[in-house]
């Protein structure tokens, strides 16, 4: 059975899905994270961390067109799931009570 609880990074992801669902493939997912948190993620860390939450059935993906501009290349797109929702509530509540904070957290 998958574990429930979220890592830092597995939330911030997920938290950038439910915020900004539009247009959610690897490139934009990693320009938004940044903007988020100030730091760069690495490529194989966001699509490693997606791979996971997507066997955890967090997130689901689909692939997109081929494209000229991308040299033929297809795009895969991520939405998060109820159950990615899900754990992201169950994860802040978690940190909310371990720092003691009442009311949503910041950019919640």
């Amino acid at each position: 059975m998958p574990r429930k609880n979220l890592g830092m990074f597995e939330l911030t992801v997920l938290r950038t899905l439910i915020q900004q669902p539009e247009d959610a493939y690897g490139v934009t997912l990693l320009d938004r994270i940044s903007e988020r948190t100030g730091r760069d993620a690495s490529v194989g860390a966001l699509y490693t961390t997606l791979d996971r939450l997507e066997r955890k059935g967090f997130v689901s993906s689909w692939w997109g067109e081929a494209t000229a501009e991308r040299g033929g290349r297809r795009k895969r797109f991520y939405k998060i799931e109820n159950a990615g929702r899900a754990a992201v509530h169950q994860t802040e509540e978690q940190l909310r009570h371990l720092l003691g904070v009442d009311g949503a957290l910041a950019g919640a």
